[in-house]
């Protein structure tokens, strides 16, 4: 029995060790996702972009690493514009757009630059979104359409990590979040 003590010290140090590595997607690296750079301006995802945006795909069998041409929008995750670039959405300059990790979710997280944003272009809802920080997560009814389409944007599902629909019996988060959403509907679409 003392024999085995030494053994199973060492069986839990390794189980243990490995806990604070744990990657959602599996493995301890970062995926190396499929992208491709565009060459020219594109309408993607109902966004007009820039020429030299990234887009970031899912992990796909056989295709890693930069691309020669696009993949499937429906395969796209992430819009990230060229360095320096903004596109407006929703009043705000916006850096980003990342489509949520989680599949069970319709939507995708906004990330604003709010040092872009100028004095007379600012609103409630810039305000708002800016007090939590620059990220801010959208719910909508139809995946294929990533725009500020008012009609189409189901919620404000989190701003930051400080408010979150998921903590639904916190009256305070969710009168925020539902402030956030109120104000939103009152910018006009582009």
């Amino acid at each position: 029995m003392k024999l085995l003590k030494p053994f199973s010290y060492l069986g839990i140090m390794l189980i243990t060790s490995c806990v604070g590595n744990m990657n959602p997607t599996g493995g301890n690296s970062t995926p190396d996702y499929p992208y491709y750079i565009t060459t020219e301006p594109l309408t993607i995802k109902k966004i007009a972009v820039p020429k030299g945006t990234k887009l970031i795909y899912v992990e796909t069998l056989f295709k890693k690493g930069k691309q020669d041409k696009m993949l499937s929008e429906e395969k796209l995750k992430e819009i990230e514009l060229p360095e320096g670039q903004t596109i407006i959405w929703g009043g705000v300059p916006v850096t980003s757009i990342d489509k949520f990790f989680n599949s069970e979710m319709r939507g995708f997280t906004v990330y604003a630059k709010f040092d872009a944003l100028t004095e007379d272009k600012k609103t409630k809802f810039s305000e708002l979104w800016q007090s939590c920080n620059n990220s801010i997560g959208i719910t909508i009814k139809n995946t294929n359409d990533w725009s500020f389409n008012l009609d189409n944007i189901a919620d404000v599902e989190s701003c930051s990590v400080n408010y979150q629909r998921y903590f639904k019996d916190d009256a305070n988060q969710q009168a925020f979040l539902d402030e956030m959403l109120t104000e939103l509907r009152k910018i006009k679409s582009k």
